[in-house]
């Protein structure tokens, strides 16, 4: 998915708000997920699924630190996650759909934290983001 200048300059307005809290709103949208579709908890067997625990921030702050580093590199995306992206697909086999549904909980967490910055220009640089960054990791799997 092609991002505009336009959504660039949205993303990288929010986002630096977004990373500064990363494993907060990571492990928010992670237990969000989990909570909405709880065959994902599958990849994560020796988890604490409560909304605080160490195991939810930790990961949380892998994805908020992921889609930091995809948001410093918005015209490379896909080498930027290339390594992520062979982790997921080759190693942890994770179900390809499962990042749209974690894609969804992150738009949901940014809305309720920055309802001021999340406007609708906002809302759908995120949302275009977060769908390049989920086609990238799931891209290996074809």
């Amino acid at each position: 998915m092609h991002l505009t200048a336009d959504d660039k300059k949205h993303i990288k307005a929010i986002w630096p708000s977004v990373a500064a809290h990363g494993d907060k709103y990571g492990g928010e949208a992670l237990h969000r997920m989990f909570m909405c579709a709880p065959k994902t908890k599958t990849y994560f067997p020796d988890f604490d699924f409560s909304e605080h625990s160490k195991h939810i921030l930790a990961h949380g702050k892998k994805v908020s630190d992921a889609l930091n580093e995809a948001c410093n590199h918005l015209d490379n995306i896909a080498g930027c996650l290339s390594k992520l992206s062979d982790l997921h697909a080759y190693d942890l086999r994770v179900d390809p759909g499962n990042f749209p549904l974690l894609a969804h909980q992150i738009l949901v967490v940014v809305a309720i934290h920055f309802p001021k910055q999340f406007d609708p220009a906002t809302h759908k640089a995120l949302d275009k983001f977060l769908v390049s960054v989920s086609n990238v990791l799931t891209s290996k799997y074809r």
